[in-house]
């Protein structure tokens, strides 16, 4: 796992077409925003590793429940948010998965790698972990099932909430969203929203590997 090469640039989160510093918002993307007055919620987005390398550790670990990869897969993303000097959040956040997925899976993987990284990323200094920030309250199609971008922005709107009590936790902070894989990003983004509409001052993302539709 040690092996697995890490990508050496990072790409634009919505239109994975300009290379950017740390897996910003290119320009490109940043005029189009405020043409549209529509919001870019997710401001940065590190991808560690390529897809197709890492692709049968993140199904073991997922849909094989073995769930002690996750370890070996935070390392990964830990070393490649090191390798991006990305600003130090104040606070980390899993992606969180439906109450049923939960059951049936046994674990959030999200979780498991959001623990590893909070423990890793900077010696010495544990990082905030919270998982009762914001939850999943729709049971959704599974994204990858889903082939058109539009539905699958569809499928998770209004997907996630925030506790009203969970509103003044969240103002002002720098929040690290962590999930697996993503291929269009629509979970980050939507998840990404709604942490910002709750006060959060940035949000960034962090993920194993992006897969393409």
């Amino acid at each position: 796992m040690d092996k697995f090469p890490l990508l050496s640039f990072q790409l634009c989160p919505y239109c994975e077409k300009e290379i950017t510093q740390a897996g910003a918002i290119c320009e490109k993307c940043r005029k189009y925003q405020f043409e549209k007055t529509s919001s870019l919620p997710l401001s940065t987005l590190i991808c560690a590793t390529d897809y197709q390398k890492i692709a049968k550790f993140v199904h073991l670990f997922k849909y094989n429940f073995i769930s002690n990869l996750g370890q070996s897969l935070g390392k990964i993303i830990t070393r490649a948010l090191q390798k991006n000097s990305l600003p130090l959040p104040d606070i980390i956040i899993p992606i969180p998965i439906h109450k049923h997925k939960l059951k049936w899976r046994g674990f959030n993987q999200a979780e498991i790698l959001a623990n590893y990284i909070s423990q890793n990323l900077t010696p010495g200094l544990s990082l905030s972990v919270r998982t009762d920030l914001v939850f999943r309250r729709k049971k959704t199609k599974t994204q990858m099932k889903i082939e058109s971008y539009q539905e699958r922005l569809n499928n998770l709107h209004n997907a996630f909430s925030v506790p009203s009590q969970a509103k003044e936790t969240l103002r002002g902070q720098k929040i690290l969203l962590i999930d697996d894989i993503a291929t269009t990003g629509a979970t980050l983004f939507e998840c990404a929203k709604i942490l910002k509409a709750s006060g959060a001052k940035e949000v960034f993302g962090a993920i194993i590997a992006r897969q393409k539709l």
